[in-house]
């Protein structure tokens, strides 16, 4: 099996046979030939990191170890990790930084960013919004947004890579979620840390995964583990699962795991936390100010928890931590990368967007695709110009402004993920659309009410609806009316969607994250954390007498503790 095409010159024979033997060993369990001391290595990149060594048990009397099948603790075994060397080392330099880079495109035409995948040699893509194609009626194309991942992962390969490319997306569910209709809506996040249900949530990760794995994904960039301090938190919001970080950690946990079952790789955010920061990140550079032992207690103990239970990646988020290094985004700081693999992760790092404004005002020209990799980044996410950060890492390795073998230790992170991705088998996906119940069972399990009775109708006959956009109206209008509703007169139902203004009313519902519960004046507060039609119908369902609403607040609004709910 061939690794790369053997006319390349720059390839030694004997180093490209040993890639090639030692991927066939990593997909088959066949294990790979000795290499003879004419082609051993003696680059350090090669060797296990210190985090990573073991010392083997002896064999048992009956039976030879299988050295290849020893786990590395995140996913991939040995095998993977051998047969990653052997590639990256038959590599040109050229072809290493591609693969630590995974760009964006613009528009639904993935043609040109497929030639630029082939020619840059880059790990895969990012699908956001604007490249997702739709038909007449403005949903989802599902037969072309397969074309257009197959097209991507095509080029991916092109060079002759044994392994899948990366072929990734943000559907966190909520408000980030760049594929619609006809794939399932999901609420927020948060609505699973007020349903507080591991086994629920762990069934929506596998829902989610088992209908982006047919239309081509194999990453999901999900769950978001950060930890929110409630409103003075303007990034994360809903996005957090909860204030507390031992129930963020244990669904995190769980989403992941479900993620994993069907096929698709997740990666747990935005480490060191952005949920305790007071900037958004994608505008300027957040600071947080809490000393390190703040940060063990709060911000990532979910970090610990998922890299404990093996999850493979962990996006690193542009936030300041001078604790760690003043200044400098954590995704482009050494020292915060020596604390995420102190905590015993030896996966995939990666960055969030490096086009985001808390790198971009401070990193130009390619720049923050060299610092983020020196300081200890294995994937680059959305370079702005990726022909730029690809020229930098490779003019940088060349005048010895970055270590050959940092590149090397990234490149074989990502090619031992892949190289395990791509052997392990997945279950058959799902159809778009297919996991509207279990959407549907998380709204009912988080709908909560903080102030207002807990039992009996809330409303009778007849409501108003106010607030909110459209559609969110005539979702309400809908559910009230399959739960017997009428809607036009009587108690005012006022919702309040992503960012709205408290509310007056008879019933003040949020639709989102909801801080603002706090300075409403409605005598009922709801927060339901969604606006799928799953979610309006739970609160119909409750409004009318009809459903219990059995959700506690995952963190505090106001002079509503965390916990607060109907009994």
């Amino acid at each position: 099996m061939a690794m790369f095409p053997r006319t390349r010159d720059s390839f030694h024979k004997t180093t490209l046979a040993l890639a090639a033997a030692a991927t066939l060993a990593a997909c088959t369990g066949v294990p790979a030939p000795a290499p003879t001391p004419s082609a051993r290595t003696s680059t350090p990149s090669t060797q296990p990191s210190a985090s990573e060594r073991t010392t083997p048990a002896p064999p048992s009397p009956s039976a030879s170890p299988d050295h290849g099948a020893r786990p590395l603790g995140w996913g991939p075994q040995q095998r993977d990790r051998d047969a990653a060397v052997a590639a990256v080392a038959a590599m040109t330099p050229e072809q290493k930084a591609g693969q630590v880079l995974m760009p964006f495109f613009t528009g639904p035409d993935a043609e040109a960013h497929a030639a630029t995948i082939e020619r840059l040699h880059l790990a895969g893509s990012i699908i956001m919004g604007d490249n997702v194609p739709v038909d007449a009626g403005k949903r989802v194309d599902p037969a072309a947004m397969a074309a257009t991942t197959a097209r991507l992962a095509q080029a991916a390969r092109a060079d002759g890579r044994t392994w899948p490319g990366l072929i990734g997306v943000d559907q966190e569910g909520g408000m980030v979620s760049r594929l619609g209709a006809p794939l399932t809506e999901w609420p927020a996040p948060m609505s699973y840390g007020a349903s507080g249900n591991a086994a629920l949530t762990k069934d929506a990760g596998r829902a989610v995964a088992s209908e982006l794995a047919p239309l081509g994904f194999n990453v999901d960039f999900a769950p978001d583990t950060d930890v929110t301090i409630g409103p003075a938190d303007p990034t994360i919001g809903a996005r957090s699962m909860s204030g507390d970080p031992d129930t963020a950690g244990s669904l995190g946990v769980a989403f992941s795991q479900g993620m994993q079952e069907a096929g698709v790789l997740p990666a747990v955010k935005h480490f060191p936390g952005h949920g305790s920061v007071t900037v958004d990140s994608h505008q300027d550079l957040p600071v947080q100010p809490a000393g390190v032992a703040e940060l063990e207690a709060r911000d990532w103990k979910p970090f610990r928890a998922a890299i404990a239970a093996g999850v493979p990646m962990v996006m690193t988020g542009h936030i300041a931590v001078p604790a760690l290094e003043p200044g400098v985004p954590a995704s482009l700081s050494a020292p915060t990368y020596a604390a995420l693999r102190g905590m015993g992760f030896n996966g995939v790092a990666v960055t969030d967007a490096l086009n985001m404004g808390a790198v971009q005002k401070q990193y130009p020209d390619g720049s923050a695709a060299v610092a983020a990799l020196a300081a200890g980044a294995d994937l680059l996410l959305m370079p702005t110009d990726v022909r730029q950060a690809h020229a930098a890492i490779v003019s940088a390795v060349a005048g010895g402004r970055l270590p050959a073998a940092r590149l090397d230790e990234a490149a074989q992170r990502v090619a031992t993920m892949m190289i395990w991705r791509g052997r392990t088998p997945a279950p058959p996906g799902a159809a778009p659309g297919s996991g509207g119940d279990i959407s549907a069972r998380v709204s009912a399990a988080a709908v909560t009410v903080l102030s207002g009775p807990c039992n009996g109708t809330l409303v009778s006959g007849s409501v108003q609806v106010a607030g909110g956009s459209p559609e969110d109206r005539a979702r309400f209008e809908a559910a009230a009316a399959k739960a017997g509703l009428a809607t036009g007169a009587g108690p005012v139902v006022n919702l309040i969607g992503y960012g709205g203004a408290p509310a007056a009313g008879d019933i003040a519902v949020s639709l989102d994250a909801p801080w603002p519960l706090r300075d409403s004046a409605a005598p009922v507060r709801v927060a339901l954390y969604g606006r799928s039609q799953g979610a309006f119908d739970a609160l119909a369902a409750v409004l009318a007498g009809q459903a219990t609403a059995p959700g506690k607040l995952p963190a505090a609004v106001g002079s509503f503790p965390a916990g607060t709910g109907c009994p």
